[in-house]
């Protein structure tokens, strides 16, 4: 007789890091990848906001994931990227320390998010992923901005559009 096994669902995650730790967000509001550019510096604008960048005649607020999270700030290398987010009706990019890679992981290998992990806060994570010996922090991009920063953003985008 046959066992049957029990298979999760199986999600993608763009896999990025911040300083030593590797982070996932789901490979469906990802837009795309980009080098570090320079940003133009919008004034009155949150502290995490490193400013704006013009992507193909559109103008996207850049995050600084590191300010966001409150991580020790260190100098970007070459390595850095900007991962172009989709949320909702917001677009805007997250500065990253590197991009490594797209993986597939599956929903059996996920665990719910412990209340603090590497000094961010809970309410950012969906949950922490084992892939083989390295451990992902699953990102929730829904909960990145609150809705008020979201308004700010807007601002920031009609102001300069």
């Amino acid at each position: 007789m046959e066992e049957k096994s029990t298979v999760g669902t199986e999600f993608q995650f763009v896999v990025f890091r911040l300083g030593n730790e590797e982070y996932g967000v789901p490979i469906t509001q990802v837009k795309e990848i980009n080098r570090l550019t320079t940003t133009t510096k919008v004034p009155r604008s949150p502290v995490f906001v490193e400013g704006i960048i013009n992507l193909r005649g559109q103008i996207i607020p850049i995050i600084d994931m590191k300010k966001r999270f409150d991580l020790a700030l260190t100098e970007y290398t070459g390595d850095a990227r900007i991962i172009v987010i989709q949320v909702g009706d917001h677009t805007f990019g997250v500065e990253v320390d590197s991009v490594s890679e797209v993986l597939r992981i599956n929903s059996n290998n996920i665990e719910p998010a412990p209340h603090i992990v590497c000094g961010i806060d809970s309410k950012y994570i969906t949950g922490v992923a084992k892939v083989d010996d390295r451990l992902l922090i699953l990102l929730d991009l829904n909960k990145l901005l609150s809705d008020e920063e979201k308004a700010q953003l807007q601002e920031i985008n009609e102001e300069t559009a």
